[in-house]
């Protein structure tokens, strides 16, 4: 029920550190502590029981880290996870590591002040773990252009699997775990690919940068932060932190940081309904692993302009929110280890 507090698990090894921030969260009646583990296999074996809406996690751990920790959850019992960490002060490869697997926001533990329970610091802070707590703070995709009416639902004239010859860019559309899903379909292009590839990762803010560098140093391809302005060349470029990414009919990179009421910025839909706009058949749009339904619109608008649409098989993704939408509004489901394939193929039949 709508109701009914969020439901939180904390793990870290100081018993007076987890006593002080289940104080700090139960000030607000709308979250509700339901489990306290000191390590990360006493989390693992409690995840199943108290079934939280939430994990706090630290990164530094007797036995298991946290970052194989929070592996090993979304590998069999996926959950939102926020790491609380004296490393997320100064970023670094271990929390960059935590991120890749999965975890959705990191908070320095110097930011919490525990003794603070109330003014508008504490409340802001306790917003922001709330906001990840799953479904209940899914987005509402961004409208996709009114369809004609008809007598009965059809299908889309495009989507389906891209062909090599028609493509001409390829937007990637990503959110919780994310990461690890983007290696992989990178991963299976060479160096050299010749298609635009321009992606869409929710994060929050201040981590994009190194999820860049991470991603540069693991796939071929290479990888960059996109540039208001620039040509959609190719390579990768990934939307950077607050600002929507589009394709301008010019062909153009468009940064748009405006504050426009949109439940995520950047918007999967805003990239994927720019593409329909700009390359119509030419358009290939991929929704991978996330929680609500962004990317959804996007496809359909692709679909209706002629182009491809493929979608992580929901039931196979990490978290099957957006790559059911997506499947809803006309994408070809496909296993994570078939879309880069598919994708490496284009750059055949594109110009060089």
């Amino acid at each position: 029920m709508s109701g009914d507090p969020i439901r939180i698990a904390i793990c870290d090894d100081s018993r007076s550190y987890t006593e002080a921030l289940r104080s700090f969260l139960e000030a607000d009646q709308t979250l509700r502590v339901v489990a306290v583990a000191h390590s990360a296999e006493e989390l693992i074996a409690e995840l199943p029981r108290s079934r939280p809406d939430l994990v706090t996690l630290d990164l530094e751990l007797p036995g298991i880290d946290g970052v194989e920790a929070i592996r090993r959850i979304m590998a069999t019992r996926p959950v939102p996870i926020v790491v609380l960490s004296t490393q997320a002060e100064s970023g670094g490869g271990t929390l960059a590591a935590a991120i890749a697997a999965g975890a959705l926001d990191a908070v320095a533990k110097s930011q919490l002040r525990l003794d603070r329970r109330s003014g508008p610091q504490a409340i802001q802070l306790r917003r922001r773990l709330a906001r990840q707590a799953g479904p209940s703070a899914a987005p509402t995709p961004v409208a996709a252009p009114a369809s004609p009416r008809s007598a009965a639902p059809r299908r889309p004239p495009g989507g389906g699997v891209p062909k090599a010859g028609v493509a001409t860019v390829v937007g990637v559309a990503a959110s919780a775990g994310g990461p690890s899903a983007l290696a992989e379909v990178l991963g299976a292009l060479p160096a050299d690919y010749s298609l635009p590839v321009l992606v869409v990762q929710h994060m929050s803010r201040g981590f994009t940068a190194g999820l860049v560098d991470w991603l540069d140093a693991t796939v071929p391809p290479p990888v960059r932060l996109a540039r208001d302005g620039e040509p959609a060349g190719r390579g990768v470029a990934v939307a950077p932190d607050g600002a929507h990414l589009r394709v301008g009919a010019d062909g153009r990179l468009q940064l748009d940081a405006r504050a426009d009421g949109s439940a995520h910025r950047p918007s999967a839909d805003m990239l994927l309904l720019s593409l329909a706009r700009s390359a119509r058949r030419g358009a290939v749009a991929v929704v991978l692993t996330g929680m609500g339904r962004d990317g959804a619109a996007g496809v359909s608008a692709v679909c209706e302009a002629g182009g491809a649409a493929i979608a992580e098989r929901a039931d196979r993704a990490l978290l099957s929110g957006m790559p059911a939408a997506a499947a809803e509004g006309g994408a070809t489901p496909l296993e994570l280890n078939r879309i880069g394939p598919v994708l490496a193929l284009l750059s055949a039949g594109a110009p060089r």
